[in-house]
């Protein structure tokens, strides 16, 4: 088969010409095309999945107008076309070893020509025969005997279950409970498995304060000098004084809208080429360091900045994230998709087993069988609060549960107070609890932000099953 063409429901004259006469201030239908085409995209050629359930799924709903939308598979070509009957056509294309990119502000050769060289270098294969984390083998019918075994399995259970499902879905696709370095528990929803590598979204964030502490560790970045940015470096420009550690802190003082189909985020996402230029270009609305405000574009300053710290060529760059962490903690799977310039996004994607590796290796302080991967005292620093968060965030990685995943006003005081975790959109989480000796991964697609999935709640049973 060499293409596949799927269509969204009619449009509406009035809503082509709304959309239409919005796109001359903002580029809402590239965004909502370049959204659609680099999701499915990744979907299918990263993930293997079938397209029809990831249009059924993920993209039929209201979210960056997906169903206005109308796209292209092309199988042989490797890649995925997006338009809105016509309008702002864009096109994502696949690379071993680096997934898709929205060919935007640059040519289709360019972005097809960046190139992972560790794309076939596997130096330790995970064996199949070996426990986890250094295979695959895993043992959930001998769970130690101070768990309650059925008590686990029942809070496993409930995060599957659906209590609206008519309209407002969990969507849960994956959990792994790591207890002890072990697997102990793990359930995956139909069509998903352990090694199907799934979207982390702003899991991403986590990653990329990894590879800076990596950086930091080799010398080559000091988080506490101003931040070498180009944009910056003019004389008298306030933002120069901007830290690589007040950007881990999202404390920048940057302008920076997040969330929603027009936001800041969105077009730096799914409509421009160099997504780290467009978030630099922002003016400051605080004094650096004084104000927290979590920002996506933060982290893609901090991925150019890596790119600017690691020196070398483009294929340096590409096979760093691989060589430096992926292979050395066992995440074959893993794959860090860039932009159209070539600097990396806040897209990685990951099996749920090589989710729990990566919560594992900051469970062990940065150390993993032996050898220090990340820094002594990165693990500290980054689950430290950021001192204008009021205990919310540390470097780039969550302390207390934001709003949109629990129930209660306020975040549970009861919930261990050396909890961190990586959060991502859609209820993405690894949970990292040291004082329990746990681990947690929970994948999904949960688009309601209404408690509908509530992971307080989920913590706190699964703590309850635990000693």
């Amino acid at each position: 088969m060499k293409s596949l063409r799927t269509c969204g429901p009619p449009l509406l004259l009035a809503f082509i010409l709304v959309i239409s006469a919005c796109a001359g201030s903002t580029p809402i239908l590239s965004i909502g095309s370049g959204h659609k085409a680099k999701v499915l995209c990744s979907d299918v050629f990263v993930s293997k999945r079938d397209p029809a359930s990831i249009l059924r799924e993920d993209l039929a709903g209201d979210y960056q107008g997906n169903r206005y939308f109308q796209t292209k598979i092309d199988y042989e070509d490797r890649s995925v076309t997006a338009s809105s009957f016509g309008l702002a056509k864009r096109k994502a294309v696949f690379r071993p070893g680096l997934g898709c990119t929205v060919v935007n502000d640059y040519s289709e050769e360019q972005v097809r020509s960046q190139f992972n060289p560790l794309l076939d270098h596997d130096p330790s294969p995970a064996k199949q025969d070996e426990f986890w984390p250094r295979g695959e083998r895993v043992q959930t019918d001998n769970i130690p005997d101070e768990i309650d075994a059925s008590k686990l399995r029942r809070v496993i259970n409930a995060a599957f279950s659906e209590p609206d499902p008519k309209k407002k879905l969990r969507g849960t696709r994956a959990v792994v409970v790591v207890y002890n370095g072990r697997i102990i528990a793990e359930r995956y929803a139909k069509e998903f498995s352990p090694d199907m590598p799934l979207r982390g979204w702003s899991m991403s964030k986590s990653v990329a304060s990894a590879l800076t502490g990596i950086l930091v560790g080799q010398g080559k970045i000091s988080i506490y000098e101003p931040a070498a940015v180009p944009e910056w470096q003019e004389p008298g420009d306030p933002r120069g004084k901007i830290t690589v550690n007040q950007l881990l802190h999202m404390s920048s003082g940057l302008k920076f809208s997040e969330g929603g189909p027009t936001t800041d985020m969105s077009i730096m996402l799914f409509a421009v080429g160099d997504t780290a230029a467009y978030a630099a270009n922002k003016p400051l609305e605080a004094d650096p360091g004084s104000k927290f405000h979590y920002s996506t574009g933060t982290t893609h300053i901090i991925f150019r900045i890596l790119r600017h710290s690691i020196g070398g060529t483009d294929a340096d760059y590409f096979a760093f994230p691989r060589r430096e962490l992926f292979d050395r903690v066992g995440m074959k799977s893993a794959i860090l998709e860039p932009d159209a310039s070539g600097t990396f996004m806040n897209h990685v994607y990951a099996s749920p087993r090589d989710w729990a590796r990566f919560g594992l290796l900051y469970l062990q302080d940065g150390v993993w069988e032996g050898e220090r991967i990340l820094p002594e005292g990165w693990v500290k620093y980054t689950s430290t609060p950021a001192p204008a968060s009021g205990g919310m965030y540390g470097a780039q990685f969550w302390l207390k549960t934001s709003q949109e995943f629990r129930k209660g006003e306020k975040p549970n005081p009861s919930l261990p107070a050396d909890m961190f975790f990586a959060q991502g959109f859609e209820g993405n989480h690894v949970v990292i609890i040291p004082s329990r000796n746990l681990v947690l991964v929970r994948l999904g697609l949960t688009l309601s932000y209404d408690g509908t999935w509530d992971l307080e709640e989920f913590i706190e049973q699964i703590l309850d099953a635990m000693p």
